[in-house]
């Protein structure tokens, strides 16, 4: 039910004929550079959650050491 190698082959040929190879590197570049940008802004978002936490936890722990100290 897939496509099959030919049929592959013949759809890549009718796209390069179409748009030219030279749009298809540029547009290809494009994509590529997109992908990165995207994958740099999900670490770059995961690592300011990270910081976050880490900086919750440090409010956190100075708060009950305070609390403790209190108590004595």
């Amino acid at each position: 039910m897939g496509i099959s190698p030919t049929q592959l082959i013949i759809i890549l040929v009718i796209v390069a004929l179409i748009f030219g190879t030279k749009k298809l590197r540029n547009m290809g570049g494009d994509l590529g550079g997109a992908v990165k940008g995207f994958k740099k802004a999900m670490n770059d978002e995961d690592s300011k959650n990270l910081e976050k936490k880490d900086d919750k936890d440090i409010i956190e722990g100075k708060a009950e050491s305070v609390k403790h100290e209190k108590d004595k």
